[in-house]
């Protein structure tokens, strides 16, 4: 199996990120061939600075890194060193209907056009097989195994020229709210910064942005959609326990508000610890973090090639695909220049 996802490098990844995303990739190294990307050329579509863009790179490489990528097993790169992404972007966007995209809430609510089709190439060049994403990332991976059915089905002739690749959400925590207004979703450009925490965090700040976290009406440590705030609280924690969220029902029964929060709080400073150590070390080296990001990009691009040269073949686009180095003769009637 292969699997693949990719990452933005803009702004710090939070908790959120973490258990949705990050915590996924890790885990997935177990089931088959991990390609992670860190997405640079997305960040481009919005307002940002060149240098600050590069530093932010390294420190998504090393969060990564630190969370337990190992790049021995797993093709861990930055997107901008691949440039089949943007061809492969380009034609499979001019084949694409603009309504399709307009259905998206994120296409049409945030006006991100560039952003999701850039998105379209970068999931199919490697034909993976799984892409774990978050909650909020269900509607775009449901367009691209659109894309990829109308594709095969309009130009594959019955063959498969790219996979439909299935999603995995993760079953508990895929989508962790904001402390402070748990009607939104974490998040470091829509979300409060007390409400948020910072993968990065010390586990001060961590017990300090629990602790004040907003709970709801009544003491009883239980879900429901008339409790947002102790449901997302539930959540994480069970989470970062990996275990069921009935479970952290059952053993906080009896507890008040304040010793629950005290409680996840220490499970959350727990959990990042050892990620928070190791990407001070990982970070300290840039030198090493561009080896591994170079090295990941040459064997990222001897897969995305291939699958560029199957569209570009089956799509009719450039010279015939040439057989034992030869190539195709042009077509009766066609004049060779």
């Amino acid at each position: 199996m292969r699997i693949f996802s990719g990452i933005q490098p803009t702004g710090q990844k939070h908790l959120g990120n973490y258990i949705g995303a990050i915590a996924q990739y890790v885990s997935s190294q177990e089931r088959g061939e991990g390609i992670f990307c860190i997405v640079d050329l997305h960040a481009t579509t919005v307002a940002y600075e060149p240098a600050e863009l590069r530093e932010r790179c390294y420190d998504t490489a090393a969060i990564l890194l630190a969370a337990g990528i190992d790049p021995a097993r797993s093709i861990l790169f930055r997107q901008s060193d691949v440039p089949e992404h943007t061809e492969l972007t380009w034609l499979l966007s001019s084949v694409t209907e603009l309504g399709r995209l307009q259905r998206m809430h994120q296409f049409r609510d945030k006006s991100i056009a560039q952003r999701e089709l850039v998105s379209a190439g970068l999931l199919l060049s490697y034909r993976a097989h799984e892409v774990p994403v978050g909650e909020d990332q269900r509607e775009h991976l449901e367009l691209m195994r659109d894309v990829a059915r109308r594709f095969n089905t309009r130009f594959g002739g019955g063959e498969e020229v790219l996979v439909v690749p299935e999603h995995r959400i993760p079953e508990v925590g895929a989508r962790i709210m904001d402390l402070q207004d748990p009607s939104k979703k974490m998040s470091t450009t829509g979300g409060s910064e007390q409400g948020t925490v910072y993968v990065l965090d010390e586990p001060k700040a961590i017990e300090k942005k629990f602790k004040s976290a907003v709970t709801d009406s009544g003491s009883e440590v239980n879900r429901g959609p008339e409790k947002p705030g102790v449901t997302n609280l539930i959540d994480i924690l069970a989470a970062v326990r990996g275990v069921e969220e009935a479970a952290v029902e059952a053993e906080f029964a009896d507890a008040r508000y304040g010793e629950f929060k005290v409680a996840v709080a220490g499970a959350v400073v727990d959990y990042l610890a050892p990620v928070r150590e190791r990407y001070q070390e990982l970070r300290a080296d840039g030198s090493t973090l561009e080896s591994i990001l170079e090295g990941g990009a040459e064997r990222a691009q001897t897969i995305a090639s291939e699958t560029l040269a199957d569209v570009r073949e089956h799509m009719g686009v450039g010279a015939p695909r040439r057989s034992g180095g030869v190539s195709a003769s042009p077509p009766a009637g066609t004049v060779s220049r």
